[in-house]
């Protein structure tokens, strides 16, 4: 196991163990391990050796290869190649991230306009590459041109269309799956 192998895993110690609902202090006595050094596995200060693991997941009752899994798909790092179909999309539409994550990032080229109102749970960036844009948020009506952002709450109703061939708009929106948090 590499070094940046051994730190994902404890997101998925972690989730295996909260989706067993036991404490760290049942699986230090499972699996004869210290529950300090397995609340460092869980935040990625510690790398377990491959017996080490294999206590724990065996504490878990799954196998290191099932947790070694787990944390594969939840690599940090993903670069998504320009060539690259990640999903079935219309045309002149291409997600920019791979996967389900809380960050929510799809390119659109050409003239587009879905021709509807949106209304998202979180916040949205529009950054538009190339081109322009016309969007109408909250009753009002901008133009936007190549480098302009336009920043939304969450809750904003709000309309888009590209108002031209060569136009590349980005979309980033926090995923609607998560919970928005009030200010302190």
């Amino acid at each position: 196991m590499d070094d940046k192998e051994s730190l994902r895993v404890g997101a998925a110690v972690r989730k295996r163990r909260r989706a067993l609902e036991l404490t760290l202090a049942v699986v230090a006595s499972r699996s004869g391990l210290s529950v300090p050094f397995l609340s460092q596995i869980e935040n990625e200060r510690a790398r377990p050796s491959m017996r080490s693991l294999q206590r724990v997941a065996d504490a878990l009752e799954t196998t290191a290869t099932t947790l070694l899994a787990a944390a594969d798909s939840a690599r940090t790092v993903d670069v998504v190649r320009a060539a690259e179909h990640l999903e079935q999309m219309p045309d002149g539409v291409r997600p920019l991230v791979r996967g389900h994550h809380q960050l929510h990032a799809v390119e659109f080229t050409g003239e587009q306009d879905a021709g509807r109102e949106y209304q998202h749970r979180n916040d949205e960036l529009l950054y538009v590459a190339e081109g322009s844009v016309e969007v109408e948020a909250e009753g009002r009506a901008y133009r936007l041109e190549r480098g302009d952002t336009l920043h939304l709450t969450g809750g904003v109703r709000h309309r888009w269309r590209a108002t031209g061939p060569d136009t590349r708009l980005l979309v980033v929106a926090v995923a609607d799956h998560i919970e928005a948090t009030e200010p302190a």
